[in-house]
């Protein structure tokens, strides 16, 4: 069985209660207050700000563009970079016989395209030697 603390005289819980509402309309009340603060000065630096932005705009948004344009770029060449050392290094493993993931696919695809190849080769042969033979009977 749980153990239960001792129940509190009424008068206990009716002050406990009364504590717990004070703090969460005090907490809550100060939130609410800084909410509207910033609220206001978003307002206010808005207002402040748009002459500037409409002013500053033909230089801003093509820097603002060209800003992007140069992240994107970056973001890029890091990625196939990133993409180009993996894929170096997984041919090297696979190269040293330490057979890294996919390796398995990768004989089978091989040993498909042998098998095609050879059949393809010999079906050229066949071919020719019918092509020639044919050629000489007439």
């Amino acid at each position: 069985m749980a153990d239960h603390p001792p129940r509190q005289p009424p008068s206990q819980q009716r002050s406990r209660q009364v504590v717990k509402a004070a703090t969460a309309v005090t907490a809550g009340g100060s939130l609410l207050v800084l909410s509207g603060l910033t609220l206001a000065g978003t307002v206010i630096a808005l207002t402040l700000a748009t002459p500037l932005l409409v002013i500053f705009s033909p230089v801003l948004v093509p820097a603002t563009i060209t800003v992007c344009l140069l992240i994107a770029g970056f973001l890029a060449s890091g990625g196939f970079g990133v993409a180009a050392v993996t894929v170096l290094s997984w041919i090297y493993r696979y190269v040293t016989g330490k057979h890294p993931p996919g390796a398995d696919q990768l004989d089978q695809a091989r040993q498909k395209l042998a098998s095609k190849a050879r059949e393809m080769k010999d079906r050229a042969e066949q071919f020719g030697q019918q092509h020639i033979s044919g050629s000489q009977a007439s």
